[in-house]
């Protein structure tokens, strides 16, 4: 998708990160939602939903990230400051990957945002890393200002938020700083009554200026991997490769 339609940017979570670049080192697996946890535990497997991780892909992950960790450190000595989005460019080019989402946004200069970049396996890489070589230091507020002002100089924005939480937040924020997003699709399972942030509808958003008094926002209350690939397949693809494409 992000070879061929064009995105501003994207603002993930740090194991939107992670799971994209160790699913390009080894392979995770469909199981089941209900399979027993101590049982998995004790076959040291990972459940995420119904997918299954290996711990032997994290270790896999940790031989291909410490010494790029390694590299980081010695650049930033070198006078680079290092951002969240400036370290996934990095690691999208250093997976060199096709099946790699932060592959392609590295390969077209799609900055990617993770304001809690250490909230995962990233993070306990990092934790590791910092007791030999300590000293890494990530700005998120130099990521926070660019987003911000990517929005705030933009003549129309529009929102596409696939789940919630933190991501979810961070998006609208940035559009608050302009008066809001003009164009909004939230896609998530969550009602309003949890108190979650992902819950919370359009209209909420409204009142605090991160969309548009006057926009039309949309809710989709449904699974977004089932849903998201239907909406792109009937509206950007459509554009890109026209109506009677067989891709």
């Amino acid at each position: 998708m992000l070879n061929l339609i064009p995105v501003d940017c994207i603002v993930t979570t740090a194991g939107g990160v992670e799971e994209d670049l160790i699913k390009c080192l080894a392979p995770t697996f469909v199981g089941d939602f209900h399979l027993d946890g101590k049982t998995l535990r004790e076959c040291g497997i990972n459940r995420i939903g119904n997918l299954l991780v290996p711990n032997d892909n994290y270790c896999s992950f940790e031989n291909w990230i410490l010494p790029i960790l390694d590299e980081l450190l010695k650049e930033q000595k070198d006078g680079v400051l290092w951002t969240p989005s400036k370290i996934i460019e990095r690691l999208g080019k250093e997976i060199n990957h096709e099946d790699s989402v932060y592959y392609w946004a590295a390969k077209n200069k799609i900055p990617v945002f993770c304001p809690a970049l250490t909230d995962g396996s990233l993070g306990d890489m990092m934790f590791m890393h910092s007791f030999k070589h300590p000293g890494l230091v990530v700005d998120i507020i130099a990521d926070l200002r660019r987003l911000n002002l990517m929005a705030m100089k933009s003549v129309h924005t529009g929102m596409i938020i696939l789940g919630g939480g933190l991501i979810k937040h961070h998006i609208c924020n940035a559009n608050l700083m302009r008066n809001g997003a003009d164009y909004s699709v939230f896609v998530n399972t969550s009602s309003e009554f949890d108190g979650s942030d992902a819950g919370a509808r359009p209209d909420e958003a409204k009142s605090w200026g991160k969309i548009r008094k006057d926009a039309h926002p949309v809710k989709v209350y449904a699974d977004a991997t089932l849903v998201f690939p239907l909406l792109v397949a009937q509206t950007f693809a459509k554009e890109c490769f026209g109506p009677s494409t067989s891709h």
